[in-house]
């Protein structure tokens, strides 16, 4: 665990890009503003992540969930970002809800497909067995 803003280092190509998409065209930054930015976005991300803990710990939970997350931004004084969090939330789900369905739909195609192959294999077994009986009769008309 991290006990110093120090020992979480966030990715600088992730800060790089972020930092890109926010500034207009044209627009550079500098190594140490970028360096600065990276060292208060791990700040952020510490501080949200203890204020979240204390809403689970409230609720004598060991694992942080959306709503801890969204507590502590409110607790944290960052109201205006709670409703863009909520709608980013939904999407997500939304997506989740929807990669697991198609999951469910491959699956079941999976098995139903399975199920066809199985019968064919059976009817070829069933084919087979008919025309053994046919010819074992035909032998024994001859005979």
């Amino acid at each position: 665990m991290a006990e110093r803003p120090e020992d979480l280092n966030l990715p600088n190509a992730v800060i790089t890009r972020i930092i890109k998409e926010a500034l207009p065209d044209g627009v550079n930054i500098s190594k140490e503003a970028r360096s600065a930015i990276s060292r208060a976005a791990s700040v952020f991300v510490l501080y949200a992540t203890s204020c979240a803990n204390n809403f689970a710990m409230k609720g004598k939970r060991k694992t942080l969930n959306a709503s801890d997350v969204l507590s502590a931004m409110e607790e944290m004084e960052f109201q205006r970002f709670v409703a863009p969090l909520k709608e980013s939330l939904e999407v997500y789900r939304r997506e989740q809800k929807g990669k697991k369905e198609a999951r469910k739909d491959k699956d079941k195609k999976a098995d139903s497909e399975e199920q066809d192959k199985s019968r064919e294999e059976e009817n070829d077994d069933d084919d087979e067995r008919m025309e053994e009986e046919e010819q074992n009769d035909e032998e024994e008309v001859d005979n």
